[in-house]
């Protein structure tokens, strides 16, 4: 008898469900390199349709036929970098490293075509009557190649994309690297004096870390921020938090090493940036975003920098003094900062997160921000246990309008796991478009909080939810013709405002008082422990500041005039720490060798100012709530209509004035960091 291997049908051929979700409980490794080989060569063909119509070029086929191409190409790929980010296994990464140069590779050989660009010049060019959306894509697609390398020399621009595939692959491994060494590390620690400090939650958490590592009956704790966290901020046993603490800043140079990619990475982007007609990469990707230059994001940071510089100089001498108080004789060093931090936030505001915790079970928190999408907005959140989804922590929601209409579909990952890289992010498995058909988004938004029974967060990683709950937001409320201008397929220095705007939420007591409710008895939150929240919030912001701004100069130091000429990883880190001269015990959140807004890819490059500058814009952009109404029905209405939903098709600043009546002012920042004079 013969048996044969059963022959099945790659999902990705099939009819899109009508969801839009894609059959991941049929969607086996094999059916990815088909998939995209298939996709490549359907897109190759649309594009030479595109440039062989013997017809003059218009915008309906030339730009609408480009915004059409490639539907098969885009429908593995957003399967294949999602996983590849928030559930990856050997083989999808052994993959990931053919497949990315590949996809840069394709993609720049479109933005090459000398016969596409000249088509598209013919429209920018000609006297086409153009809708006002019609012509944002027009304009940004004639942007999108001439950066690409367009206009260049046939020789330049084949270096361009030579680049560009190199750079593909460096940050692929970058990225690869990280994940390595942050699931290599444990601290593994049994019952003793190693665990002295540590509350339930924590010792709860790294228990059930230690099970799924198959080390049962002892605590397991790791470099992932929602372990290392709370591990630093109670463990007594200082040599402990100084290990765990040096193996974290050392993340991406341990059994890895980043530092010779980091160097590559750097001169090549300057490179390319050169070619480009630009000084630096800072210079090359700033082009792109509100800020427009280095200098002007340099400026912003500036003027937050030195009053934060104050306060973090006082909030260190306090914590000396609280050392000193305990009869400590040594001098506060970084590892320090999170223990001693939360002896003083106990003493002074008599608040601690051990009796906060029972209050933030995880599926409240979700169902509070549900919530408070429901009475700005009026939409609901319905769980669908019967959709597929691509891991089992997973769940899957409908979007559904106030008129019953449906909106889209959302999908939540909450916990960490080895598969998954660290941080959260919200991505989208297909995004919103009206070009004939009416497309649903599919949204996702990852977490990575600790997994145990029941989940507990912390006011961080509740306000992280709700951040990233906001950039959901933004992508399923979307309503525009056109998929490449949907969502947050917004300006770089744009997109946060929709999330962080959205933090302000959180902590509101009335909406506090609908979520926020204790494991045990169910009761609201009592309004004392409101008041140290609210209390609370300018504590610790001079080290919040400043770790975030150090890196933010780090960034700007990479891609500027000096990164490309770094002999030594370390030592230009060091020198850029001096030139800002940052306090010595507080570094900068991301070190060069695990900085993943940076090194992972473009996107975030000489960009991870971008949460400082929408912070400018959700502070004064939430103002206009204060003064109406947390859910004033007709602020969140312009909000929602100027902000939410249109996604990339007015300019940003436009769209702020439409909703604020103005420009921002950089006053309500400095006010809620507790920075003003």
């Amino acid at each position: 008898m013969i048996f044969e291997r059963e022959i099945t049908v790659n999902p990705f051929f099939e009819p899109v469900s009508e969801s839009g979700i894609p059959a991941f409980d049929r969607i086996e490794f094999e059916h990815y390199r088909e998939a995209f080989e298939k996709g490549f060569a359907e897109h190759d063909s649309e594009i030479k349709a595109i440039v062989d119509n013997p017809e003059p070029p218009t915008f309906l086929n030339t730009l609408e036929a480009l915004e059409r191409s490639g539907h098969q190409l885009k429908r593995v790929a957003t399967v294949f970098f999602n996983l590849t980010s928030s559930d990856t296994t050997d083989e999808l990464q052994s993959l990931e490293l053919e497949i990315v140069p590949a996809y840069t590779a394709h993609h720049s050989r479109i933005t090459s075509n000398a016969a596409l660009f000249s088509r598209i010049r013919a429209v920018v060019e000609g006297e086409e009557t153009l809708q006002a959306e019609q012509l944002q894509l027009l304009n940004e697609t004639d942007k999108s190649f001439v950066r690409a390398g367009a206009k260049l020399s046939d020789n330049e621009r084949h270096r361009v994309n030579d680049i560009g595939e190199e750079l593909a692959g460096l940050v692929t491994v970058f990225g690869q690297n990280v994940l390595k060494d942050t699931n290599e590390y444990e601290l593994v620690l049994e019952n003793g004096e190693d665990l002295l400090g540590l509350p339930d939650f924590v010792l709860n958490a790294a228990m059930a870390e230690a099970e799924a590592k198959e080390k049962p009956g002892k605590y397991v704790f790791t470099i992932s921020r929602s372990s290392i966290t709370p591990f630093l901020q109670y463990a007594e046993k200082r040599e402990l938090r100084e290990e765990i603490y040096n193996a974290y800043t050392q993340c991406g140079a341990n059994s890895t090493d980043n530092h010779a990619i980091i160097q590559k990475i750097v001169r090549l982007r300057a490179e390319r940036a050169r070619l480009l007609g630009f000084d630096t990469h800072g210079d090359y990707m700033l082009d792109d975003r509100m800020a427009k230059t280095p200098a002007a994001v340099t400026d912003l940071l500036d003027r937050v920098w030195k009053p934060c510089q104050k306060k973090v100089e006082e909030e260190a001498e306090d914590l000396q003094n609280m050392i000193q108080a305990e009869g400590g004789n040594f001098e506060l060093e970084p590892w320090d900062w999170w223990y001693y931090t939360e002896k003083v936030r106990k003493a002074r505001f008599d608040l601690d997160e051990e009796l906060l915790k029972p209050y933030f079970k995880l599926e409240n928190v979700c169902d509070g921000a549900f919530e408070v999408a429901r009475r700005l907005y009026g939409i609901s959140f319905r769980r669908r246990d019967d959709l597929p989804v691509y891991h089992p922590d997973v769940v899957a929601y409908e979007a559904i309008e106030a008129d019953g209409s449906l909106i889209g579909y959302f999908l939540f990952d909450f916990y960490m796991r080895q598969s998954k890289r660290g941080g959260a992010w919200m991505s989208t498995f297909r995004d919103q478009s009206n070009l004939g058909d009416s497309i649903k988004p599919v949204i996702i938004n990852c977490c990575n909080f600790p997994k145990s029974d029941p989940c507990l967060l912390g006011m961080e990683e509740v306000r992280t939810l709700f951040h990233e709950f906001g950039h959901g937001l933004h992508g399923l409320l979307s309503d525009v013709r056109y998929e490449s201008l949907s969502g947050t397929n917004v300006k770089q220095d744009f997109v946060e405002l929709p999330s962080q705007i959205m933090e302000h939420w959180a902590v509101e007591p009335e909406v506090l008082k609908s979520y926020a409710r204790h494991i045990d008895s169910d009761k609201p939150i009592p309004d004392d422990l409101i008041e140290k929240i609210k209390a609370t919030e300018t504590f610790n912001q001079g080290f919040a500041t400043t770790e975030y701004l150090a890196a933010c100069y780090l960034d700007l130091a990479w891609h500027g005039a000096d990164g490309e000429s770094a002999e030594d990883v370390k030592d230009f880190e060091a020198s850029a720490m001096e030139k800002i001269e940052k306090i010595r015990i507080v570094d900068p959140r991301y070190k060069s060798s695990y900085f993943q807004h940076i090194f992972t890819g473009d996107h975030y490059s000489a960009g991870y100012y971008v949460y400082m500058w929408a912070e400018v814009l959700d502070a004064d952009g939430y103002e206009a709530f204060k003064e109406n109404g947390l859910f004033d029905e007709a602020t969140a209405r312009s909000f929602r209509e100027n902000i939410l939903e249109k996604g990339g098709t007015v300019d940003p600043m436009t769209l702020y004035k439409t909703f604020r009546g103005r420009e921002p002012a950089v006053e309500p920042l400095l006010n809620n960091r507790g920075l003003s004079s």
